[in-house]
């Protein structure tokens, strides 16, 4: 018979042996500085979160930067910008390249600096000095100048909402030519400079007249443009008929508290809004937003916008595999998990804490893999009664409603070991800060576990999904190992190939590093 305790002891002397410590003081794995940003930009938590300040988020980005070539750092600003729907992670990063590639920066900033959000935050940057330079120089100018002409009125209009800076400042700084005279009467509009009324665009000119009361028609503007007005219940009925995507979701309650619903009409109309597949892929949606909404909507919001929030969901995980064999999700419910998705900002934070996403992630593979096993867990596995024909925001309010105690990573895949069971496909979502494990000599107790699982199941693939990074894993990356950031549905998509073999060893890096980008030649 095989001497079992030298196949134990050689099992262990091939574990990868752990190199770092993390936030929490366990063992970990330190990730390669490509990998390290590729997970900070995901997620773009340049915020404070359970473990780290804002101030040190920042600095460990900075850091990681430096250790890494323009190439990629301008594709990681135009993959989290474009597939993870990031604001201040991809402007910081176009920042970073202003003051080490200008030429680079020159040929992506109309794929990152897409609005005038998006403008604001990097100008922002910019003058705090952070990346090594507070000017913008002539380049940057030039291409800040081109965005601005490039803009239609309207969107003009709509980004002169927000401040520090606002857009107003931004055309200050810039000095942007205007092609014609209805241009530079609109740049002078903006900055509180003498305008030719007659010059104005026409939209303008009907925003203007709707303030002064000289009419009663809404002007198709930007919602913040228009809630500063004293408005009657027919004008918010007016601008709900005609809201974007966003702007209807995060606005429902005050649609009810304004009467809007009243109106059969546009009830339906918001319903079908927020139903619409093509709408919800236009507005970029988090899959965590739709929860929030959910969540939120008060009794007044009628049930069937409610509904059309869950039909919502559906679209918005579409992409979440189907996946052959048996799969086992892991949501991580420990304290740490209590603390706001994108971190804490004054006056800002998100109500969507990271167990929420844990638990949406977690709800949204078990709809699409009926047969999966939850185990969600803290310092243990913890058990929780779901449903795969429950829907997603059903299952999800059931996980997220756990929570609490210290974390263990291991602990999913020992109760596997303990079980003897079989499996494809394990998928964690976690903060990735283990400090409870059993200590298991070289490598992290997860590794150890993990390579218990796989004498037993040699094609198993293993995905550990990092909703706030910190630049250390529970798991190595290899072949069979993928380390993913984020919380939107690109995710999903990562997920999605990896599970079906489509990615190569370098797994997530190696997506961005395919980026096509051409260069500027000045």
């Amino acid at each position: 018979m095989a001497n079992k305790n030298l196949f134990q002891t050689l099992r262990g002397a091939l574990m990868p042996a752990a190199n770092a410590v993390n936030e929490a003081g366990g063992k970990a794995y330190a990730l390669t500085a490509k990998q390290a940003l590729a997970q900070y930009a995901a997620t773009g938590c340049l915020n404070g979160t359970f473990y780290a300040s804002a101030d040190e988020q920042l600095e460990t980005v900075l850091r990681f930067c430096a250790e890494v070539e323009t190439d990629f750092i301008a594709k990681t600003a135009v993959w989290c910008r474009e597939a993870g729907f990031m604001k201040d992670m991809p402007a910081l990063l176009c920042a970073v390249l202003a003051a080490r590639d200008v030429a680079l920066l020159e040929a992506i900033f109309p794929r990152v600096i897409d609005n005038g959000k998006m403008l604001r935050n990097f100008a922002q940057i910019m003058r705090s000095g952070v990346t090594g330079r507070k000017s913008f120089g002539t380049a940057v100018k030039r291409m800040m100048q081109r965005w601005l002409e490039a803009r239609t009125d309207a969107a003009l209009l709509s980004d002169a909402v927000g401040q520090s800076p606002s857009l107003a400042d931004i055309i200050r700084m810039v000095h942007p030519r205007p092609a014609n005279g209805e241009r530079a009467a609109l740049y002078a509009y903006l900055v509180g400079a003498p305008y030719d009324v007659a010059k104005l665009p026409a939209l303008v000119r009907q925003y203007e007249a709707f303030k002064r009361g000289e009419t009663l028609e809404v002007p198709d503007v930007s919602f913040q443009l228009l809630t500063a007005l004293p408005l009657s219940a027919s004008d918010w009925t007016a601008i709900a008929r005609n809201a974007p995507w966003q702007m209807t979701r995060m606005n429902l309650n005050t649609f009810a508290r304004q009467g809007v619903f009243a109106n059969e009409e546009v009830t339906l109309k918001i319903a079908l809004r927020l139903a619409d597949p093509v709408a919800i892929a236009k507005a970029r949606v988090f899959p965590y937003q739709l929860l929030s909404a959910y969540a939120a909507a008060g009794e007044t919001v009628p049930q069937i916008v409610r509904d059309a929030l869950q039909d919502a969901m559906e679209v918005a995980i579409a992409n979440v595999p189907a996946t052959e064999g048996q799969v086992y999700v892991c949501p991580d419910v420990s304290g740490s998990m209590d603390s706001p998705v994108t971190g804490h900002r004054s006056g800002a934070t998100t109500s969507a804490r990271c167990i929420d996403v844990a638990a949406l992630v977690s709800a949204a593979i078990m709809r699409r893999n009926p047969s999966a096993v939850v185990l969600p867990f803290e310092t243990k596995v913890v058990q929780v009664a779901l449903n795969a024909r429950d829907s997603v925001m059903t299952n999800a309010a059931k996980l997220a409603a756990v929570g609490g105690g210290g974390t263990n990573c291991s602990a999913p895949l020992a109760l596997l070991n303990a079980r003897r069971a079989k499996g494809d496909l394990v998928i964690f979502v976690s903060d990735n800060e283990s400090w409870a494990d059993p200590q298991h000599g070289r490598g992290t107790a997860m590794m150890h576990e993990w390579a218990a699982f796989k004498q037993r199941n040699p094609k198993a693939r293993l995905i550990c999904i990092d909703l706030q990074p910190y630049g250390t894993v529970q798991a190595q990356e290899r072949n069979d190992v993928l380390n993913i950031g984020g919380f939107s549905d690109a995710v999903f998509t990562l997920l999605a190939d990896f599970a079906a073999g489509r990615m190569n060893d370098d797994h997530w890096t190696g997506i961005i590093e395919s980026l096509a980008i051409a260069r500027s030649a000045a």
